[in-house]
This record gives structure tokens, sequence and C-alpha cells, in this order.
């Protein structure tokens, strides 16, 4: 058996939008993942479902594998063939114990590649509005660990030189002595005026930061609670922070939001309110699968030369368009001169992804809209095609029927409720639950077991939809709505609940 390899890959300080390209790569193609404590869930999740996940984290003394044991499973895990992920939080040769790994996989004769990640010692700061140099204050910056090889006879860390009032120091693993660090930097020369911040979770939602000078920093930590994993940012940088803090001044900063759609949708919902510092919860309430008769659809689309029209209400619909003419061994090209409609951006942004430009989209993203503009390009009689989920609305066929236009409906896919056993749990951690479809409320109310016990579990919380359409199915539950996006979209979404936690702040 040839022997697999080994990728040493940098998690980044736990915001997804920082990992690199390399890395996400390697996730996405791994047979065996070995993840750290400080490796988010969203980064995890990159990980094919096939793929072996192994959680090695060491957190607070509790270590979960030994490094001795983590080591000689990568090696024993290379050795079977397969592609193994060593995913460290920030980078692997920071701090991260990853020069050690390396050095046994090369002893081992085991093939391994190093992917670099954004070390927490300059993300952290940066999110919390601390630039570790700057002209005016410190041109130069220095990164140190406050935790030793405790194997070590003894210190090997100049403090003297670490007491240098013209350098920022950033200190990783320093929470379980940061009273001992101050009063050696005093010791050595740094007044102890000099400013500090301390900053929790950086770039993630639960991001906490305090700030305090060395002769205090220590027992604000202790009053305000902040635990490990945090680092600590020494000098006068510090005090650029309320000017220039960004990520923790968005008003959904720190709220949990619960995401209601299908899994394969959620993935870049997600990223964007990690984005705004928001932590996303993934509780889909329903999947996409094959209509009750799919050879309606097929038929429909084995006749699509006789259509003037085709309207496509999803992007499910058009994910099912192209698996069918995949089944054909053909592309784009099969459409010819029928034309296309797409209700939404996102819909025709899935088309475009697929070769195909729609040559009508309308400005408000319903079915009224969009059977208004096709009847003002259509004539009569012509045949147009609606392409769509099975339990849809039929006001756009109908309006089009209304017209003397001659619509063919086929059901391209169905929603059937999603089964998870933590929905609750879920739904009870959330502030704020959103709704991008009609079907997820049906989902939201079936998961719960019934609207009076889903009305229950929204008690307290801010409900947002991502239309009229949506609102409407949410109220009809008993549900209070409180946001209705003006743009159907789930950057509307998230722009309508910004506007509204601004207003309401």
């Amino acid at each position: 058996m040839t022997d697999g390899r080994v990728i040493l890959v940098g998690a980044g300080p736990g915001d997804p939008g920082l990992l690199t390209v390399r890395a996400a790569e390697a996730l996405r193609t791994c047979d065996v993942l070995l993840y750290d404590a400080l490796a988010s869930d969203p980064i995890v999740a990159l990980a094919p479902p096939t793929c072996e996940r192994v959680y090695v984290g060491k957190r607070g003394g509790n270590h979960a594998m030994p490094q001795a044991e983590i080591e000689a499973l990568m090696v024993r895990k290379a050795r079977e063939g397969h592609t193994v992920v060593r995913l460290k939080g920030g980078d692997p040769y920071v701090f991260g114990r990853g020069g050690e790994e390396a050095q046994t996989l090369h002893a081992a004769g085991i093939a391994f590649e190093v992917v670099p990640g954004i070390s927490s010692s300059i993300a952290a700061p940066a999110y919390a509005g601390i630039p570790v140099t700057h002209r005016e204050h410190n041109t130069a910056f220095t990164v140190a660990t406050g935790h030793e090889d405790p194997t070590k006879p003894e210190s090997t860390i100049d403090w003297a030189k670490l007491a240098d009032p013209h350098r920022t120091l950033v200190l990783l693993m320093a929470m379980g002595n940061l009273g001992g660090i101050a009063e050696r930097l005093v010791a050595n020369g740094l007044a102890p005026t000099t400013p500090v911040a301390v900053i929790q979770d950086g770039t993630r939602p639960t991001q906490r930061t305090v700030t305090g000078t060395l002769a205090d920093i220590a027992e604000i930590v202790a009053r305000e609670g902040l635990k490990a994993p945090a680092i600590v940012v020494v000098g006068t940088v510090v005090e650029l922070r309320d000017e220039l803090r960004w990520f923790d001044r968005s008003p959904l900063f720190g709220k949990r939001v619960l995401i209601t759609r299908p899994q394969h949708q959620a993935e870049s919902f997600a990223r964007a309110l990690y984005a705004r510092g928001v932590e996303p919860i993934l509780a889909s309430t329903i999947a996409i699968a094959s209509p009750d008769d799919p050879h309606a659809a097929h038929a429909a689309i084995d006749d699509l030369a006789s259509f003037g029209w085709v309207v496509f209400t999803s992007q499910n619909g058009v994910d099912a368009f192209f698996e069918r003419l995949q089944s054909l061994d053909a592309d784009a090209r099969y459409i010819g001169k029928t034309r296309v409609a797409a209700i939404g951006s996102k819909t025709a942004e899935r088309l475009r992804e697929h070769g195909v430009r729609a040559d009508l989209v309308p400005s408000a993203f319903v079915s009224e809209e969009i059977a208004r503009a096709l009847i003002e390009t259509t004539h009569d009689g012509e045949r147009v095609l609606v392409y769509r989920a099975q339990e849809a609305r039929d006001v756009l066929p109908q309006m089009l029927e209304d017209a003397g236009r001659r619509a063919h409906v086929v059901a391209a896919y169905k929603t059937i409720f999603d089964v998870d056993p933590e929905f609750a749990n879920k739904v009870a951690r959330a502030d704020i639950l959103t709704f991008t479809s009609a079907s997820t409320v049906h989902g939201f109310v079936e998961l719960l077991g019934g609207a009076e016990r889903a009305r229950e579990a929204a008690r307290g919380k801010l409900v947002a939809c991502i239309g009229p359409i949506t609102a409407e199915a949410a109220e009809g539950t008993g549900l209070h709505v409180d946001v209705v996006a003006d743009v159907y979209t789930t950057d509307g979404l998230l722009d309508a609940l910004e506007a509204h936690l601004t207003l309401f702040a």
C-alpha cells in the first residue's frame, strides 16, 4: 500500500472567512481530519461527510489526546494510505507545535505539506480595533508565549527585552498567569499605566474585549470573567481601540441567529452572518427531494423547444433542471431559443453559474411581478413552462392563464420536513429566528410539534422573514413577525435586521 500524506493546516483565529483558499481545498478533499479546540465549527464542517473526524483538542490543561498519541495517529493514518489534515488553530508554526509534528512526519518518512494560517496574534487585535503597529505609537511588535514548556529547567523569556515601551507586546496563552506577567513587565521597566487589552475569542461572534493598564488588568479580567482562549496586547496602540473598533460595533454583533433553510443552502448565509459578528445556528427545517412524479418534469425538459419561455422560481429548480440535462449528456445549449425568466437575483445567479443569462428578472422577487412582466413580453397563446416546487402557490400560472397564455406547470422538486432531534435546543439558544420561505415556517412548526409549541418556542425572540409571503405564512401560524426584508434575499434580510436593531437599540 502506498503511504498517504499529512497536511498541517492553519485554521486561522476562528472566523471562517479568514481561512485561506488552500486550507479550504485541503479540508474539502481529506480522508481523515484531526482537529483542535480552536478550530471553529464552520471550518470543521468543510470536511466531506465521509471524512473520519477525530477531536484532539487541548484546552485549559484538559487534553483529549496526548501530543505523542496525536503524532502517532497522524503517522498511522497516513501509512494506511489516507490524506490526513491536521487542523490547528491560528498558524501551525506559531506556538502550535506544528514544528514538532512536522519533525515526527519527516522522521517517519511521511510526505507532508504546511498551509499557513492567520495568527490570532494579529487577527484578534485587528478585530478589536487595535493595530499592532502604528507610526505614531509603536513601529514594531513582539509575539511571545505566556506559557512555556513546563519540562524546561528554567524560563528562557527575557522579560527585560519584552518590557520595551517602543514595541507592542502580544502574548498568547497568558491568561493563567496574567497578574504575574504584568508584575514582571513593570519590574523590568514598563510603566504601571501602560495600556493593556485582553481579547477573548478573537474574530468570533463571542469575542469580548476589556482594556486597562498593567496595574489593574488582572483585576478587570477577573471581574469581567474573561477566560482562555484570549490574547493580551500591551502598548499604547491599545488607546486606538475606541476610534478603530469595527467588528463589535455592528448591531447584530454577538447575536445567535437560527437558520432554518435547507442545509445545502445555509453555508453562504452562515458566512454572511459570521462576517457581521453573528453566531449562526444551523437548524434546517426542510430538505429538498424529488417530486412525486419526476417523469412529468423530465418530459417537459424533453419537449423544451415547444415552449417560448421557461420560468425558474428558485435555485432548487435550476439545480433540478441541470441535473436532468446532465443525465441527457447535455448542457446549457439545450435551452436553444427558449427564453428564460427567473424569480430573484439568487436564482438568476445560479443560472449564470450554469452558463445561462436570464432574459427576465423582475424587480420584485414574487410570482405576481414576474407574471406581469411575462404577460407584457409574451403573446396570446404562447406556451410558458413553469418549473417550480411541488408545493408552490398557483398565482403565477393562474395570472398567465387569465391573460391568454398557456402555462404548463411541472414539479421540479418537493420540500420535505427535516429531522433533527436537537432542533428544540437550537431554537432555545437563538436570539433571532430567520425564515426564508413559507416552507421553512411550516417545517419549524412541524419540528416543534404544532403551532402552539412553535409560538411558545418563539416567545421573546426576534422573528425575521425574507419577504411578505413568508411573513404571511409565519403570521398564519400565530408567530409575531418583527422584521420583513424589503429586498427578498438573505443579504436583504440581514440589512433589515441591522436596521431594526439599530432603530430599537
